[in-house]
């Protein structure tokens, strides 16, 4: 083989070999955690069952998650706004509630409900299934509520709520005890994998529903 064809084949081989690895990166996702419960997308108006704040207790776990006039809170796989509605209430005056969902859906409905309930310090955000696309540094206060049994891989997620919350920020998350599967995810797995991302429990609570079931930790950076 002369010079130059070994030239052309070297030249060609550097050319496709990068190319080709990352089609077959794209193609191959991580495997989930755990199991994991599919992502509701159907009818947002079943969140919204008379009696729900007694049930969860939404005002106390507002106080435990230090929810103040000027604040700023994310409220994660807000779904139809339930609660974000109710923390933008508390947040007022000067406060304001980002609302982040992965479905397109949810984000034109809580806009449309925003506008309907004279709320204009509730922001919707699209985010992906592992980034919420939150500011560094730009929260006081999250909850999940009923979200975090959704999340196939919670480690690169967590590390991006991580990096949104300011110092001292508190990060709830209310879920009950499940498989992963089944719309619930077994607290101590939570608390593991949340643990394992940088933070640490800072309570724990089970007053949210009398069934026994529901879980409400709430954690800090360490």
């Amino acid at each position: 083989m002369t010079f130059r064809s070994r030239l052309l084949v070297t030249f060609f081989a550097v050319a496709i070999t990068p190319v080709f690895s990352t089609k077959i990166q794209a193609q191959t996702p991580a495997p989930p955690t755990h199991p994991t419960s599919t992502p509701y997308t159907g009818d947002l108006s079943i969140f919204e069952k008379p009696g729900r704040d007694q049930r969860l207790q939404i005002d106390r776990v507002m106080d435990l998650l230090n929810l103040k006039a000027g604040g700023t809170v994310a409220d994660i796989g807000a779904g139809s706004g339930w609660f974000s509605v109710r923390a933008a209430r508390r947040v007022a005056p000067g406060g304001r509630v980002i609302a982040e969902d992965i479905n397109p859906q949810a984000i034109a409905y809580i806009q449309q409900r925003a506008e309907r309930e004279h709320l204009d310090n509730i922001e919707s955000l699209l985010g992906t299934p592992d980034d919420p696309k939150l500011a560094p540094n730009s929260v006081d206060a999250v909850l999940m509520l009923k979200v975090y049994h959704e999340i196939a891989h919670p480690q690169p997620l967590l590390a991006n709520l991580r990096t949104a919350l300011k110092p001292g920020a508190r990060f709830g998350i209310i879920d009950r005890n499940g498989n992963g599967a089944d719309h619930g995810l077994d607290e101590a797995t939570v608390r593991a994998e949340v643990e394992r991302a940088g933070f640490r429990q800072i309570a724990r609570y089970d007053f949210t529903k009398a069934d026994n079931e529901d879980y409400f930790l709430i954690f800090e950076t360490r």
